[in-house]
């Protein structure tokens, strides 16, 4: 009986481990290469939780990865999108920032050669409505209502009121336009008097870059009452830029977008007074899902809007640990 337990315990012990071994060959995604666009710098605020969203998914679904880094060059995006191509993946995440006309015929010749595109962060609508039946999604803020809803969270939360002065920094002549957009025309919906900056690639590469920038146009223009910007790096050096020009917390109320450690510090600190939560984690990990059931199951595009609202010097507190980890 000793013998037969210990036989049947042995075979039992065989078929658990084929099976387990089994499961961990079969994922849905075994097989699947795909290139991702992050965006800026590895390791970045504006960028690290999205690049683990993307890890943690693809391990989940067996996905090999490929990540790409541009500094948010609208040019270098382009090119690691050729590159990508020449390599033949299953499929490719790209980011809106070059514009519809420069995307519109390398992402038809590339569905040619079957390969599925999707987007995130920055969108482009006129390819989604070309491509959504064959797997083209967008994962990300909605720009222009993300816009909006920073401007009047803004005055909102910073007693703001009509015939204030603001200004607004942002890529008003690029395809991320429509964030800064809204930001503007929700100021001024407000009855704000409001100014534009138009953001170099010289700063959307380098922020530091805009830190004489600011300061020189609020040593310029004294009055304003108000600073907003979508740029996630320029979010963050908004505090230093202030200090520099010798205002005090809450004296320019400033909205801005991501959770970069030096803006955590401006809301500690109160110099940020709301910064839009675009859950960058969430715009890492769905493309992946989207990548990989749309090429194993012909499942069509879908638009997903991440942004989660604002986070405020009232509501920073409790996301520290996640933000510290990565995750937000």
């Amino acid at each position: 009986m000793k013998k037969a337990l210990m036989i049947a315990v042995a075979g039992g012990a065989l078929v658990a481990g084929m099976t387990t071994a089994a499961t961990a060959q079969e994922k849905l995604g075994d097989g699947i290469v795909m290139y991702f666009q992050m965006g800026g710098a590895p390791g970045g605020g504006a960028t690290l939780p999205r690049t683990n969203g993307a890890r943690a998914a693809a391990e989940a679904f067996g996905v090999e990865l490929r990540e790409h880094y541009s500094s948010w060059q609208p040019e270098t995006m382009l090119d690691q999108f050729r590159e990508a191509v020449a390599a033949q993946p299953a499929c490719i995440e790209i980011m809106g920032h070059p514009g519809f006309d420069a995307w519109e015929g390398l992402v038809a010749d590339a569905k040619d050669q079957g390969i599925l595109i999707t987007s995130g962060n920055a969108s482009i609508e006129p390819l989604y409505d070309q491509f959504v039946g064959k797997g083209f999604g967008y994962v990300g803020v909605e720009l222009y209502a993300g816009g909006w809803l920073t401007g009047k969270k803004m005055v909102e939360h910073g007693d703001l009121a009509a015939g204030d002065k603001a200004v607004v920094y942002g890529h008003f002549a690029s395809g991320r336009s429509a964030s800064a957009e809204g930001l503007r025309d929700a100021l001024l919906d407000s009855g704000l008097d409001v100014d534009e900056l138009v953001i170099s690639a010289e700063v959307d590469s380098d922020s530091s870059l805009a830190v004489p920038v600011i300061v020189a146009y609020l040593d310029s223009n004294p009055d304003i009452k108000a600073f907003g910007t979508q740029h996630g790096n320029l979010t963050g050096i908004s505090a230093q830029a202030l200090k520099q020009a010798g205002k005090e917390p809450g004296e320019v109320i400033v909205g801005g977008i991501d959770l970069a450690p030096a803006t955590i510090d401006g809301l500690l600190d109160g110099y940020v007074t709301v910064t839009l939560d675009q859950q960058l984690y969430l715009q890492g990990f769905l493309p992946v899902v989207q990548c990989v059931l749309s090429k194993k199951y012909g499942l069509t595009g879908w638009k997903v809007d991440t942004g989660g609202g604002v986070i405020t010097p009232d509501t920073i507190r409790d996301l520290i640990p996640l933000i510290e980890g990565g995750i937000r």
